[in-house]
């Protein structure tokens, strides 16, 4: 099974959201951080945003946000959102299926047996469990004016304490 370029952007805006909780994120951060166009990061948060994973705030102060807490987000339930719609094999598809064997195949009936396996497999994890405690996820998806803000200026300044 291959997963869908639109499946893999929807995971890396997710991850980044659970990275950076507390603030609205924005497209062009995403799109920095996670190497994605725009246009289609644009697509994916749509409908990420519909399916309820997402919260999407218009205007200048907008961004997004995780529509429910990390914890409360099972892979699982994203990818057959994101997964499903496609079509595992021609067989499979509404139209366009020109298979004469349909109605005969089992290795339809094991494709999708497979499928089902892969999805109930991602249920256990939820979007928590593969961003927190995870360092090196971290470092990638931070936001750089965080990590510099706070590493470039004082906590407290020296010349006010006497």
């Amino acid at each position: 099974m291959r997963v869908t370029k639109r499946t893999n952007i929807a995971m890396r805006v997710l991850m980044f959201c659970a990275g950076n909780p507390g603030r609205l994120v924005t497209k062009h951060e995403i799109a920095q951080r996670c190497n994605a166009s725009e246009n289609h990061l644009a697509q994916v948060i749509n409908q990420l945003a519909q399916l309820g994973f997402l919260h999407t705030q218009r205007g200048r102060n907008g961004g997004l946000e995780l529509g429910r807490p990390a914890d409360q987000i099972i892979i699982g339930d994203v990818f057959r959102a994101l997964e499903q719609p496609v079509p595992l094999a021609e067989c499979f598809a509404d139209v366009d299926n020109t298979c004469p064997l349909t109605e005969a195949c089992r290795l339809r009936t094991a494709l999708s047996d497979a499928a089902n396996a892969f999805y109930n497999m991602l249920d256990p994890i939820t979007l928590d469990a593969l961003v927190c405690d995870n360092p090196v996820l971290m470092s990638i998806i931070a936001p750089e004016t965080c990590r510099t803000a706070s590493a470039a200026a004082p906590l407290v300044n020296s010349e006010t304490i006497n």
